[in-house]
């Protein structure tokens, strides 16, 4: 089967996953950036030109949140419509990249609430990743709750192993891995095939 974003390798995106988190929170912004290159490879599947384009997006976006409280949404939002700029060039995916980007940011706030605040629950950052999956591949939300379930035991595993001072040999990141994987695997299986259904 020809490599698409409805025909990713969950392992291998899951494992790339993992490690750009880790780069993210440790602030390894190289890392990070070869880690992006890597996820959108293998992701989305575009040419190197727009591979390469798109993972330096994503690193600036993450930049622009990264930092508490001080970070810049507006900044980390057009950074994700100039990605998803290039994932709607490629053809494959039908989205306006400002209402994906919009989606993609607000987990990120949902997250963060959750993470440092306490101000959301597993629940609204479920919904929220349902709404992005859901918007970018066209599917509806119920289809992609599994997906978004690991992704949240994913990031409970990452807060977790960021709490405890983001030691890279810490075996908290082999399950933070193993949930990217399963998330991976249950989109893949949600969006493998085109739905009618769309949001």
């Amino acid at each position: 089967m020809e490599q698409g974003p409805r025909s990713f390798d969950p392992v291998k995106l899951g494992r790339r996953e993992c490690d750009a988190w880790a780069a993210y929170y440790r602030r390894e912004w190289v890392r990070l950036l070869v880690c992006a290159v890597g996820m959108v490879r293998a992701g989305f599947a575009m040419n190197w030109a727009r591979t390469l384009a798109g993972a330096w997006y994503v690193l600036r976006a993450n930049q622009a949140w990264a930092p508490v409280p001080d970070n810049n949404p507006d900044a980390a939002r057009e950074q994700m419509r100039r990605f998803y700029a290039l994932v709607a060039a490629d053809g494959r995916l039908q989205l306006d990249p400002h209402e994906a980007a919009r989606r993609e940011v607000e987990w990120w706030r949902v997250h963060r609430l959750h993470q440092r605040e306490h101000g959301s629950s597993d629940d609204d950052l479920a919904g929220a990743l349902r709404e992005l999956y859901a918007y970018v591949y066209r599917v509806a939300p119920e289809a992609v709750a599994a997906a978004a379930a690991h992704r949240v035991a994913a990031m409970r595993l990452s807060d977790e192993w960021v709490a405890a001072g983001c030691e890279p040999t810490s075996p908290l990141l082999a399950g933070e891995r193993r949930a990217l994987v399963a998330s991976y695997s249950a989109l893949r299986a949600a969006v493998g095939q085109p739905s009618r259904s769309s949001t």
